[in-house]
C-alpha cells in the first residue's frame, strides 16, 4: 500500500522558524547597530584628537594636526601644525584677517601681489581664501610702510620724545644674569657681553672695524644700550610720544626651555609684566597704544596658548593688554598688524661712516669665487622642507660650495662670512621658522639672497627691505624644486652678470646700511642704520597717534 506524505509543514513549525528568522536578523541588526555605533564614537574621537580650539584675542583658531588637505599660512609662518582661522567679531584693527585657509602651499608668490601666481591649488574656494588673506597681509605691509619717516639723524627731536620704563631689574637684567643655563652647549654669556654685541673679533680680523660674534637673539640688549643714548630720549612721561618698555622676553623664554615646568611658571614674568604697565599712567592713558616691547626671538615663542600642542614659549603676546601695543619682533607674525619686523642682529656693527664705506668696497671689489653657496644642514624631521634636495644639488655641483653646519662652526661670523663674500647667491630655505638670520649675513656681505618662500623677508619687513623684492633676491618655488625637480643651480645660471651686477649695487650701497645695528656710541652721518630707521618710524608713528 503506497503511503503519501505531505510536503506541507504544520502552523507551529512555520512559526517557530519564523521566529527563528526574526531571532537571526535582531541579532544582526543589533550586531551592526553596535558597529555603527563604536564606528562612530571612534570618529568623534578622531576628530577630538585631530584639532584643538584656541580662541586669541578676537579670533578662533582651529588647529589641525594632521590634516593635509587643509594647509595654513598662519602655522607655516609660526612653525607649527596646519590650521584655519575664523575671525569673531571685532571692534580692535589689530586683528583684520578674513577666514583664513592657510598653508605652505599657497604661499608661493614669483611676485609681492595678490595674482594667480599665489594660488596654485584646483579648489576655487581654497584659491579665494589664499588670496584673501594674503591680501590681508599686503595691507598690514602698506599701514607699516606709511610710517615710513623722512628725519634724517641731524634733525632735532622737536617735542617726538622717548620715554624708558625703569623696569624692575627681574624683567631684564637679573635675566641676563642667568645666561649660563638657557643653552646648555654653549656659552650663552659671552654673546651677551658688549650690551648684545658679544666678543669683540680682533685675532686674524679681515673683514675690518666693527665685527663681533653676536649671537641672532640679542636684538632686546642691543636696541635697551641705544634707546638709553638717544637724543630724543626723556624723562618727563608727559613729554613722550612712544614709551619703550625694556623687556628681555626672549630671554624669559629661552631659560625654561630646557627645564621641564609648568605653563604658569613660564607665563609668570610676562603676567608681573601686565600688572605693572596697568599701574602705570601712561598705560591707562592711552591702553598701551603708544607703547613698545622689542623681542628678540621669532613672534610664535609668545603666542603660547594653553590649548597648544606644544609646550614650547609664553603667552606673552595672547595677553589681552598686550593687543595694543607695538611688538618690534626679528620675525612678525603676519596677520597681526602691531607686529613689526626688523632685522636680525648681524655680526657687523660700525662707529663710523668710513667703516660702512670701507666696507662696501670691499665687498663691491670681492672675487666671488663660488657662484651659489648654502651654509645650512638638513631637516629630516620636517616633511615640507627642500634642504636635503638642496645640499644634494649643490654637493654634486662643481659651481656650489655647501658649508655643513651639522658639523662646521655656523655660528661664528668667519666662517658665514668668507663663504658669503666670495659668492654671487646664497641659497636661503626655511628652517625651524621661514625667517633666517642668513638672510641678513648675505646681503651684509653683498651676497645676492636666493628665498623659497615668500614669509622669509617679502611679508617681514616693511621698514628695512624695499615692496620690490626683485631688486635685491631671486624667488624660486619651493613646489617646483620639491615636486618638479628644479635645478636651482641651472636656474640661476638665467640671471645675467649684467643683472646681478645691478642687484649686488643696490644690496651693497642702498640697502646694507640700514640692515646693520650701529655700535652703541656711533656717530653716523651719512647712514641711518636699522635701530635709527625703527626709531624714527616709532616717533611718526606715536606722533600720529597723538594728534
Amino acid at each position: 500500500m503506497a503511503v503519501s506524505i505531505s510536503r506541507r509543514r504544520s502552523k507551529p513549525y512555520r512559526k517557530q522558524e519564523a521566529k527563528q528568522s526574526y531571532f537571526h536578523f535582531s541579532a544582526i541588526y543589533n550586531f551592526l547597530s553596535r558597529i555603527s555605533v563604536a564606528l562612530f564614537l571612534l570618529i568623534l574621537i578622531y576628530l577630538w584628537c585631530s584639532f584643538s580650539t584656541i580662541i586669541t584675542g578676537n579670533i578662533v583658531h582651529v588647529c589641525f594636526s594632521s590634516s593635509r588637505k587643509l594647509h595654513s599660512l598662519y602655522c607655516l609662518s609660526a612653525g607649527t601644525h596646519p590650521s584655519f582661522e575664523i575671525p569673531t567679531s571685532t571692534n580692535n584693527h589689530s586683528f583684520l584677517a578674513p577666514r583664513i585657509f592657510e598653508g605652505s602651499n599657497a604661499t608661493e608668490p614669483v611676485k609681492f601681489s595678490v595674482g594667480s601666481n599665489l594660488v596654485t591649488s584646483n579648489n576655487g574656494r581654497y584659491d579665494e581664501e589664499v588670496a584673501n588673506a594674503v591680501k590681508v597681509v599686503e595691507e598690514h605691509l602698506q599701514v607699516h610702510r606709511s610710517w615710513r619717516s623722512n628725519r634724517t639723524n641731524a634733525e632735532s627731536c622737536s617735542g617726538e620724545g622717548i620715554y624708558v620704563y625703569d623696569l624692575p631689574s627681574k624683567f631684564n637684567k637679573d635675566l641676563v644674569g642667568q645666561c649660563s643655563k638657557m643653552i646648555p652647549w654653549q656659552d650663552f654669556c659671552s654673546y651677551l657681553s658688549n650690551d648684545g654685541f658679544g666678543k669683540a673679533i680682533i685675532a686674524n680680523n679681515k673683514f675690518g672695524k666693527g665685527w663681533y660674534q653676536t649671537h641672532q637673539y640679542s636684538l632686546e640688549l642691543i636696541f635697551h644700550s641705544r634707546i638709553l643714548k638717544h637724543p630724543c630720549r626723556v624723562y618727563n612721561e608727559n613729554e613722550a610720544k612712544i614709551f619703550y618698555v625694556p623687556f628681555y622676553g626672549g630671554l624669559d623664554v629661552l631659560r625654561w626651555h630646557f627645564k621641564n615646568v609648568s605653563n604658569d611658571v613660564k607665563d609668570g614674568l610676562s603676567l608681573e609684566l601686565v600688572n605693572w604697565l596697568q599701574r602705570q599712567r601712561p598705560w591707562k592713558r592711552n591702553e598701551g597704544k603708544d607703547h613698545v616691547l622689542v623681542l628678540g626671538k621669532i613672534s610664535w615663542d609668545f603666542r603660547r596658548t594653553n590649548n597648544s600642542e606644544s609646550p614650547w614659549g609664553t603667552s606673552l603676546l595672547e595677553l589681552e593688554k598686550m593687543q595694543n601695543p607695538i611688538k618690534i619682533l626679528i620675525k612678525r607674525q603676519p596677520w597681526h598688524a602691531n607686529d613689526i619686523g626688523v632685522p636680525h642682529p648681524t655680526y657687523f656693527h660700525p662707529s663710523s661712516d668710513n667703516d660702512i664705506i670701507s666696507w662696501q668696497l670691499k665687498i663691491i671689489r670681492s672675487n666671488r669665487k663660488s657662484f651659489v653657496s648654502f651654509a645650512g644642514a638638513a631637516r629630516s624631521d620636517a616633511e615640507d622642507s627642500i634642504r636635503r634636495i638642496l645640499i644634494d644639488q649643490c654637493s654634486s655641483n662643481g659651481r656650489c660650495k655647501f658649508l655643513n653646519c651639522s658639523s662646521a662652526k655656523c655660528n661664528e661670523a668667519e666662517s658665514i662670512i668668507d663663504v658669503f663674500v666670495e659668492s654671487e647667491f646664497c641659497l636661503q630655505p626655511p628652517g625651524d621658522s621661514p625667517t633666517r638670520k642668513s638672510v641678513f649675513d648675505s646681503l651684509i656681505s653683498g651676497c645676492i639672497p636666493v628665498l623659497f618662500d615668500p614669509f622669509t623677508a617679502y611679508y617681514q619687513y616693511p621698514w628695512h627691505l624695499p615692496e620690490d623684492h626683485d631688486k635685491y633676491s631671486v624667488f624660486i618655488d619651493k613646489k617646483e624644486v620639491k615636486e618638479k625637480n628644479l635645478n636651482v643651480v641651472e636656474r640661476l645660471s638665467n640671471v645675467s652678470s649684467r643683472e646681478r651686477e645691478n642687484m649686488r649695487r643696490y644690496i651693497v650701497y642702498e640697502l646694507l646700511p640700514g640692515l646693520v645695528y650701529a655700535d652703541h656710541n656711533a656717530l653716523l652721518y651719512k647712514f641711518q642704520d636699522a635701530f635709527a630707521i625703527t626709531i624714527n618710524n616709532l616717533l611718526l608713528r606715536g606722533t600720529r597717534l597723538a594728534t
